[in-house]
């Protein structure tokens, strides 16, 4: 077997148990005794399938170090373009704060299934409210929800009416949540398997890559696409077989280029997204001149458009303006009326108007909210104004331009509940687009915001807060005008 096969075997570390899956699948010809990793592991194929963990000797040969090689310069070049997933989604800061609202949103879902009160219908549910927030991560999870909308003529996925499925998919969900390790996560994925739930398949992946990014990577369309493209495999829709395969080489192909890539499988996985979805070329497996050459030639092609930001990404960078620009008016507010200032820990640094976006803010949270229970969540709320000197929270706003209300209203949650008596009376504030409010007043009556209901939370529009911050600022004191030009929504 060639040394450079790109799923080599006899780098995968730990004895090979006997009767393992392993053996269901590896070649004819002896290997070295290794070491293998458990959560490696290939999943069994069934007879008839395509083994899609193994390729042909030609394609073991094609992850020799002149496709290597290529793979680097394909991935160099895709990390430099503004508008593919690494620097418009992976590198994007609004990712990282989504994680763990997302993650609180998969904890309630659980809860409510494991309490009996899920439901059972998909719309309206907490699992709704929680999808949609993922498939608002831009474009590699575009889509996300389609899988787990009821599909009545073929009555699937069959986790809604089925109270056992249903079940069944909550402790999925609770087990990848509690659990450590690749080989708990991957015997869980197996548990799940053996109930053939029909229409639930790997693109729950989505929802546990939010719980273990380093381990489960994403799953979709373009991404299996992207992977057959690069690796030769035939990696099928619908499969957890197949994806706990694709699931090796993606780890594989990691761990080749961990140096331009990351332990976060979202990078791998947006290269495979972009690969996919037509926006780069995988390199050839023939090395004949004229396919590289051609190669060459559409990857250049492929550099020349990025120069150019798409309108997609030029709308999205214009929204992350638009976001820094508001945080810089409510922070600029807030310093007027003497509150310190806080700014989300991660917007920091954003350069707005020549200098950061934190500037004579704190620069730390006081240690009362600092040690409190939220406070990953609380250090991440767009803006906060405090009391001068003090531990007290006047007022907390998250600015939602275009995406979910979902992990701002977690965040908000997460300070009015954290068990301190100091941020009660906090005023709460939604600052988004004044086309917007209909919507979210619609998003708020969803049952994942039932909680809603405990806080003081208000909508303040663009429009409002442009018009009135100069006069606030030399006229107003306290929270009286800002909740003037904001309306109740709970």
């Amino acid at each position: 077997m060639a040394a450079a096969h790109f799923l080599v075997w006899a780098n995968l570390r730990r004895a090979v148990p006997s009767g393992s899956l392993l053996a269901a699948v590896a070649p004819a010809r002896p290997l070295p005794v290794v070491d293998l990793d458990p959560s490696r592991v290939r999943p069994v194929v069934k007879q008839g399938e395509v083994d899609v963990a193994m390729t042909t000797d030609e394609n073991c040969s094609a992850m020799n170090d002149g496709r290597d090689e290529q793979v680097r310069r394909l991935i160099s070049r895709w990390r430099d373009d503004p508008g593919a997933t690494y620097r418009s989604w992976f590198l994007w800061d609004e990712r990282l704060k989504n994680f763990r609202s997302i993650r609180r949103g998969i904890a309630q879902v659980v809860s409510e299934i494991e309490r009996g009160t899920f439901g059972v219908a998909y719309r309206g549910s907490s699992l709704e409210t929680v999808v949609h927030s993922v498939a608002e991560q831009r474009q590699i999870f575009k889509g996300a929800d389609h899988a787990f909308l009821w599909k009545p003529k073929l009555r699937i996925p069959d986790i809604y009416e089925n109270p056992a499925n249903q079940l069944a998919f909550g402790r999925l969900l609770d087990a990848c949540s509690c659990c450590g390790t690749a080989a708990e996560i991957v015997g869980h994925i197996h548990a799940i398997d053996s109930l053939k739930i029909k229409g639930l398949g790997p693109a729950v992946a989505n929802l546990l890559y939010f719980l273990h990014p380093t381990l489960v990577p994403p799953f979709n369309t373009a991404i299996v696409r992207g992977y057959n493209e690069l690796t030769g495999a035939k990696v099928k829709l619908g499969s957890w077989e197949h994806f706990l395969a694709m699931r090796t080489g993606i780890l594989d192909l990691n761990d080749r280029h961990r140096e331009l890539l990351s332990n976060d499988l979202g990078a791998i996985c947006g290269l495979l997204f972009d690969i996919g979805s037509g926006r780069y070329p995988a390199p050839p497996f023939d090395a004949s001149g004229a396919a590289l050459t051609s190669w060459s030639e559409r990857l250049e092609a492929a550099r020349e458009e990025a120069r150019t930001l798409t309108r997609a990404a030029q709308r999205e960078g214009e929204n992350d303006r638009t976001h820094t620009e508001i945080q810089a008016w409510l922070r600029d507010l807030g310093l007027a009326l003497g509150y310190d200032v806080w700014i989300a820990a991660n917007d920091r640094g954003r350069a707005f108007n020549g200098s950061a976006l934190g500037a004579g803010c704190l620069e730390r949270l006081p240690d009362v909210i600092a040690a409190s229970k939220g406070a990953d969540s609380i250090r991440l709320i767009d803006v906060l104004w405090l009391e001068k000197n003090g531990e007290h929270v006047a007022a907390a706003f998250e600015v939602e331009h275009s995406t979910s209300i979902y992990s701002g209203i977690v965040r908000m949650l997460d300070l009015a509940l954290s068990g301190s008596d100091l941020h009660a009376t906090a005023g709460l504030f939604l600052v988004a687009p004044d086309a917007r409010e209909a919507d979210v007043r619609a998003q708020l009556q969803r049952p994942a915001f039932s909680r809603v209901a405990d806080l003081d939370i208000s909508y303040l529009p663009y429009g409002e807060l442009e018009k009135n911050r100069e006069a606030i600022a030399r006229f107003g004191s306290g929270l009286k005008a800002i909740k003037a030009v904001s309306s109740k929504l709970a």
